[in-house]
């Protein structure tokens, strides 16, 4: 169908994961649950690293931004699903479709960079701890965030751009509970040959470089990680790799496999069950497996809220590695 251009296309539809009405207000309860926890479990984090001194390290920096960009990554897909449920009203504007595609594609370019610069960080600290004050120094820290912040900005802009100079025919239902840029692009009627190009090269550049990152740090960081006599500080050393790898891992696999999956039968059901995982599963689990679990951000929380550590002298604090 050819697409008609005297026609200004004013709304899509969002159809979500399933339209009977008596499994509504499961998924409604279930991402409600999952956004909840997310938002307030990163601002416990957000809140202990900007209120407690002791957590004024590169270390922590980093994932203060990371928790604030999980929140905004969250919320720029999560609460629109949520009041579309609510009101029964699948409907979302086309200036409003862009917009959320622009937020939610620099949200999550500014995740993939954080978490390579988090690597980047746990390399130096580990491989040169010597150097690591040296070279992890605030200038370099600030460098690292605004470059993420760069990347992402013009990224986004650029996808965004290029989709609005598409045309779209009657068809205008996402298969889908957020306007995702691969699911857009699949519903204009204009040649859209440049578009898959732009996006694949931005998948690309954020899907191979990043992650080729991580794997040379954590690469040397297990090289170093053998040289270690005690057997306590292997393990306390491996854990940390295995659960920031498991997080990487799990945010790479189903982000990628959104974009690189063939256009086959039901592509688009499997194709928003794996948005699930990296757009609210990977928040969600973020604050549990870097800092719930992280004694310095519980001595965090507990000076925060007054809670005096009893058990532990106060003269350890002075005792921590950076």
């Amino acid at each position: 169908m050819l697409p008609d251009n005297d026609t200004q296309i004013s709304e899509f539809l969002l159809l979500g994961f399933s339209e009977e009405p008596e499994l509504q207000p499961l998924i409604f309860g279930l991402f409600l649950s999952m956004y909840l926890i997310t938002v307030f479990g990163n601002l416990l984090i957000i809140l202990a690293i900007s209120s407690d001194s002791h957590l004024h390290t590169p270390m922590y920096f980093f994932l203060f931004n990371l928790s604030l960009v999980d929140i905004c990554f969250t919320s720029s897909t999560i609460p629109k699903m949520l009041a579309n449920i609510l009101t029964q009203n699948k409907v979302i504007t086309y200036q409003g479709c862009i917009t959320q595609m622009y937020f939610f594609l620099l949200f999550a370019g500014l995740d993939v960079c954080l978490l390579t610069v988090m690597a980047y960080d746990r390399f130096v600290a580990i491989c040169h701890p010597l150097h690591y004050t040296v070279i992890m120094n605030p200038r370099l820290c600030g460098l690292l965030v605004l470059v993420s912040w760069i990347m992402s900005v013009l990224n986004s802009l650029l996808q965004s751009l290029m989709a609005l100079q598409m045309t779209f025919c009657t068809v205008l239902a996402i298969p889908h509970f957020f306007c995702e840029l691969k699911q857009i692009v699949q519903l204009a009627c204009s040649d859209t040959f440049l578009n898959n190009i732009v996006m694949y090269f931005g998948v690309g550049l954020l899907g191979g470089c990043p992650p080729a990152g991580i794997l040379y740090s954590y690469s040397k960081i297990l090289s170093s990680i053998c040289g270690i006599s005690s057997t306590q500080g292997k393990y306390k050393a491996f854990s940390t790799c295995a659960s920031h790898l498991s997080v990487v891992s799990l945010f790479y696999c189903t982000g990628l496999g959104v974009y690189l999956s063939s256009a086959a039968t039901h592509s688009s059901q499997l194709s928003a069950a794996a948005s699930v995982m990296y757009t609210v599963v990977t928040p969600m689990l973020n604050p549990f497996i870097y800092s719930l679990r992280n004694k310095d951000i519980k001595g965090g929380l507990k000076r925060v809220f007054g809670v005096e550590a009893i058990k532990r002298p106060i003269n350890l604090e002075l005792n921590k590695c950076p």
